[in-house]
């Protein structure tokens, strides 16, 4: 029985969704495919219409962002694990296997993380795995760094959707992913959320996927990512910080939202990292926002001592 569809979102992939698709069907595992195509007008839909016959597809008349095509591609799917693959991406041969099995060794475990390489130098290390500070920093672990580190599973805050599987049936318990978010920091929301609820978030080592990494934005840092990474960041908390929790860390909070301030006023985004904030404020108060706001429960306080203790580690680790 196949145990994973993977999900591919799809926008002006031309580039890349050939290799992408390509990988995947010469791995150990073939797991059905589904992508979702955001109104695509580069040719990309028409080459996977014709050459991958066996891909679902699921076509957008707009752009509907990240969050709104992996949550279509999700409920289509019909076996108990669904894996999130950008099309920017080559995945190695046992990369489904490898994080098939992390998930059915530990029922706990809602998402595991491939070990991320970068694609154009495969000697880097792209991450492994998300971690989030209390500073309001997410940030890839070990991005950058040798590729050959980093070589030990383990517990992480969250797993970077560009390539992770999913036990699909939690959705129906923690919400799917946040289609406020658009795109950016959704896959932390999501992994924040599980982690509330007492589920486990891993990295997966054997599991390796080479990344080009901004393939549809274009670069690292441009007005777009910086505007709506900024507003998500400001949901984010609102979403997930019960109030003393979010008492507790607001000075560091505050001085970590300084800090962005001034390096993206240094890069000439000041003024996008502003209205990022602005626009995150007015979403958190929004109708909608107070209705996504995760309610504190009692039981859950033994996750919230876990997560305030990765948000004072996750500022000594931001530096390793």
């Amino acid at each position: 029985m196949t145990k994973t569809t993977i999900v591919i979102p799809n926008y002006k992939g031309i580039d890349y969704i050939d290799n992408c698709l390509s990988s995947i069907y010469k791995g150990t595992v073939i797991p059905n495919v589904i992508m979702v195509d955001n109104n695509s007008k580069d040719g990309s839909l028409a080459l996977v219409k014709e050459k991958y016959c066996q891909v679902k597809i699921i076509e957008f008349t707009d752009n509907m962002g990240f969050c709104k095509a992996v949550n279509a591609g999700i409920k289509a799917a019909d076996t108990p694990y669904v894996l999130l693959l950008n099309n920017d991406t080559e995945v190695d041969n046992h990369m489904v296997s490898c994080l098939e099995q992390a998930l059915e060794n530990d029922r706990k475990v809602f998402s595991a993380a491939a070990k991320m390489i970068n694609l154009h130098a495969p000697e880097r290390l792209d991450g492994a795995g998300d971690f989030y500070c209390a500073f309001g920093w997410a940030f890839a672990r070990g991005k950058d760094k040798p590729a050959e580190g980093y070589d030990k599973p383990c517990r992480i805050f969250s797993a970077c959707a560009g390539a992770a599987i999913y036990r699909r049936g939690i959705f129906d318990n923690i919400g799917y992913f946040d289609e406020n978010h658009f795109a950016y920091l959704e896959d932390l929301d999501i992994g924040y959320r599980a982690d509330i609820y007492g589920y486990h978030n891993k990295y997966v080592p054997e599991a390796k996927v080479y990344h080009a990494g901004s393939a549809a934005t274009g670069s690292r840092h441009n007005a777009f990512k910086v505007t709506l990474s900024a507003r998500n960041n400001i949901y984010l908390i609102y979403k997930n910080m019960p109030l003393l929790q979010f008492v507790i860390n607001l000075p560091l909070l505050a001085a970590g939202h300084l800090i962005k301030f001034a390096f993206f006023l240094h890069k000439g985004l000041g003024r996008a990292y502003l209205a990022g904030i602005l626009q995150g404020f007015r979403m958190a108060f929004s109708k909608q926002g107070r209705k996504n706001k995760v309610r504190f429960a009692w039981r859950n306080l033994p996750n919230y001592f876990w997560i305030q203790g990765q948000l004072w580690g996750n500022i000594v680790r931001r530096g390793l």
